[in-house]
């Protein structure tokens, strides 16, 4: 009887002891009810203690989430219908207001969070163009969704990290029109800035073209100009060089010699002078 009594009494410790031992994994907190009311968090990993049948443990995830919306239809500001396709990745942030508010179920928070943020895509766009929504998924629509919802979630422990959009497109019925209109309105503004290009290219074409002129009509002035000094520098030189009756004789013996050079050009090295001429005077010595 003494054996049965210890091991009976060690059966109840075990058991006492496996239901008092509360283990928390790094990726989940641990909520500690009393009575159905959270008595505390566990948020760091390893091991904690509850008290047997009067205390339970509820685990939460602590990893990040991710919700994926249904497919919507929204309206835009120019009253176009367009479909939207998102999904929002999110965690939870404090663990005993989610609790509180949402009674620890991850269905009640994504059914918080579908409202929140269908309600914020249907303001952002319909306070856009639907050429400005679709220009606009370069990361343009994800930050004013983000702004648009704020820190709303925040009273249910929620952080949402982002908002993004799978899709974002037009009905099948209207897509072609809605296309070849957006693509009409493209050539359009090409046109217009070829024709702006084209004309700026033209004056800036007709102003070199206007400077380039002036520039070879001074350049040629210049050059006149310079001449004409040359000449009259030569003229000067020259008559400076006659003034003197042996500086006479010598440019006359100079110039009579390069005049009789170049006559002697050619295969005929003949030179045919009257008596009289300047050259024919300077050899003969008269």
């Amino acid at each position: 009887m003494k054996k049965i009594l210890i091991g009976i009494i060690t059966v109840i410790a075990v058991l006492l002891l496996g239901t008092s031992i509360v283990i928390t994994n790094e990726n989940e907190y641990k909520l500690i009810r009393q009575f159905g009311k959270v008595n505390s968090v566990i948020s760091e990993p390893g091991l904690s203690f509850k008290i047997p049948f009067i205390q339970t443990a509820d685990t939460l995830p602590k990893e990040i989430l991710i919700y994926d919306l249904s497919e919507s239809d929204v309206i835009t500001m120019d009253k176009k219908t367009m479909i939207t396709d998102s999904y929002v990745l999110w965690k939870i942030s404090d663990p005993l207001i989610f609790a509180q508010t949402l009674n620890s179920s991850i269905a009640n928070a994504e059914s918080r969070i579908d409202t929140t943020v269908y309600n914020a895509i249907k303001n952002i766009i319909s306070s856009m163009t639907q050429n400005d929504v679709i220009s606009g998924r370069d990361g343009e629509l994800t930050q004013l969704l983000m702004e648009n919802i704020g820190g709303s979630m925040e009273q249910y422990g929620i952080q949402l990290l982002t908002v993004e959009t799978k899709r974002l497109d037009l009905p099948s019925d209207n897509k072609a029109a809605v296309y070849e209109r957006m693509i009409s309105e493209r050539d359009k503004i090409a046109a217009t800035y070829t024709a702006e290009g084209d004309s700026e290219a033209k004056m800036i074409q007709n102003t070199t073209d206007q400077e380039v002129a002036i520039s070879i009509s001074s350049a040629k002035a210049q050059a006149e100009s310079i001449i004409a000094e040359g000449e009259a520098e030569y003229m000067r030189i020259l008559s400076e060089a006659y003034a003197d009756a042996s500086r006479s004789e010598f440019y006359a013996f100079v110039r009579a010699l390069d005049a009789a050079k170049v006559a002697l050009k050619g295969e005929n090295k003949t030179l045919i002078l009257p008596s009289d001429s300047p050259i024919a005077q300077i050899f003969i010595g008269q």
